[in-house]
């Protein structure tokens, strides 16, 4: 088993499809995909793609730590109390324990995530 794992951006394996829940849900229709290509630590650190569409959600990390790769798409984050900050392709950032706030994505957006949750 290597200990080195490639992520692959454009997986070509069927992803896993949902939505938000309802009570995160503020406005729009937003889909999510997700392709899980990594887990470890008895699933406690999953790395991946993620996509969603146009919308406007509650984001609340809780106990997971998130760190993010903009691939494409545009996503506008602001935080509970702070302010509102825009990620475009290229983009990297981390959401860390407890943050609370609210996810715009304005264009379609695919990211490569690490979360590791406690």
């Amino acid at each position: 088993m290597s200990l080195l794992k490639t992520i692959d951006p454009n997986p070509d394996f069927e992803p896993v499809h949902s939505k938000p829940e309802a009570e995160r849900l503020i406005s729009g229709d937003p889909a999510f995909r997700s392709w899980p290509q990594d887990a470890d630590k008895g699933d406690k650190v999953v790395t991946g793609v993620w996509e969603a569409t146009p919308g406007v959600t509650h984001s609340r990390k809780g106990t997971t730590y998130e760190f993010c790769h903009i691939l494409s798409g545009v996503v506008e984050i602001e935080e509970q109390g702070g302010e509102t900050r825009t990620y475009r392709a290229g983009d990297s950032f981390v959401m860390k324990p407890g943050f609370v706030g609210v996810w715009r994505t304005i264009e379609t957006v695919r990211k490569i995530f690490v979360c590791v949750y406690e």
